[in-house]
């Protein structure tokens, strides 16, 4: 799977709706929930784009209800700084070991529940 590529430009209409964390969230409990199964292989890959197609939708939804809050606030430097640990996660490659992948996954689905935490905290909901 290469993850370093650019993601799909995202057109007007896309960009305007509010993303579904509820989908969001159904998806990184597959991997977080106590009493989750070990996907196989492909379902590993099938969970792994999901989550990389899930924050590509979500970070510029919580980057731009951000945008509103005031620069000093503290929930705004914790926000940013949730943003740019999902991008350095969006970035790197998953290992070659069926463990390896599912670490790189579990990251990715926290940090598509935490984005979407913030999302609903700072008013994207509304």
């Amino acid at each position: 799977m290469k993850n370093g590529t650019a993601p799909p430009p995202v057109s007007e209409e896309q960009s305007s709706l509010p993303p579904d964390v509820g989908t969001m969230r159904a998806t990184a409990r597959r991997l977080l929930a106590d009493e989750a199964e070990l996907p196989n292989p492909e379902e590993l890959e099938t969970l792994t784009l999901l989550l990389r197609g899930h924050l590509m939708v979500v970070i510029p939804a919580v980057e731009s209800v951000a945008g509103r809050l005031p620069e000093g606030d503290a929930l705004c430097a914790c926000v940013k700084a949730c943003i740019e640990e999902a991008r350095v996660r969006l970035c790197r490659e998953p290992g070659w070991t069926l463990p390896a992948g599912i670490a790189h996954a579990r990251l990715l689905a926290r940090s598509v529940d935490a984005l979407a935490d913030h999302y609903e905290s700072i008013g994207g909901h509304r």
